[in-house]
């Protein structure tokens, strides 16, 4: 057993994002974690489950799991683990990648937004992704359809690189209707997840999921939003990792720039209108 390894089981058994245990494992170690809590150093009321499951778990089954879909695990000290992600308070304990793992380390911009988008925002969206990866520039997003359908095909169409960071197993394609364009992003790009094959997409998933979205990118770009949506989650997520956020304005009529309008205001987010705007503002020239 070594820390590969035993980072491999505390994964499959750990629901991404928890502080508690993602502090454990970086502090200390996820080969010690795995050892006090087989040992019962870990409250063995509190963590009975945790603690049953690891007691049973085996790396080869993990991994095999993994590798039948076709991905591979990341960890920690992989040369192409993306090192951005342990600005997080709760670190992924490792990442599920299917695709071109090395798409990780290019430079990248998340474009996130409502799933039902105005064509406004449909284009606006497929443009600044175009914009960016003209300038070699990955595009990150969810997956989701709307906005983060539109940014991830409009990365494809100008041949470049787009991630796509989903909530549920590499195996599901969530949403169904979103299957081909997953394979399409896995051909250059890569589906990220911290979710264990079969695991479906449950609702905090998703709130987990948008902490790796601005994690993994240099700065994060808010197309159309309502006021309460989990793209705002995304983009004080990455204003707290200090990365910068930037957001579309639309009409002020418009519900679905609510969002957009409420983070400008809040001054949370630079107000942008051209991808030169943008870039000017992230620094994609340098």
């Amino acid at each position: 057993m070594n820390e590969f390894d035993a980072r491999a089981i505390l994964f499959s058994a750990i629901e991404g994002g928890h502080s508690f245990w993602s502090r454990e494992i970086f502090s200390q170690g996820a080969l010690l974690t795995l050892e006090k809590l087989r040992d019962g150093r870990y409250d063995t009321v509190k963590f009975s489950k945790l603690i049953a499951v690891v007691a049973t778990s085996s790396v080869d089954q993990v991994l095999s799991t993994i590798e039948k879909t076709g991905a591979q695990l990341l960890t920690p000290g992989h040369p192409l683990w993306p090192s951005s992600v342990e600005d997080l308070v709760a670190p992924p304990i490792a990442l599920i990648v299917k695709g071109n793992a090395a798409s990780l380390s290019i430079a990248s911009l998340a474009i996130v937004g409502t799933r039902n988008p105005t064509n406004y925002g449909a284009r606006i969206a497929s443009d600044f992704a175009a914009g960016f990866v003209d300038r070699e520039w990955a595009i990150v997003s969810g997956g989701a359809y709307g906005i983060d359908s539109w940014a991830h095909k409009g990365a494809l169409i100008a041949e470049g690189t787009t991630i796509a960071v989903i909530a549920s197993g590499v195996d599901i394609n969530y949403p169904a209707g979103n299957a081909r364009l997953f394979a399409e992003i896995c051909e250059i790009g890569a589906v990220v997840t911290e979710v264990m094959p079969g695991n479906p997409a449950l609702p905090a998933r998703f709130l987990t999921r948008n902490r790796l979205i601005a994690a993994l990118s240099q700065a994060t770009l808010v197309v159309e939003a309502a006021f309460r949506s989990g793209s705002l989650r995304t983009a004080r997520d990455a204003a707290e990792l200090l990365r910068p956020v930037m957001a579309i304005p639309g009409p002020i009529n418009s519900p679905t720039s609510e969002g957009c309008h409420r983070l400008i205001g809040e001054r949370a987010a630079e107000i942008v209108t051209s991808v030169a705007d943008a870039v000017e503002f992230v620094g994609a020239n340098r």
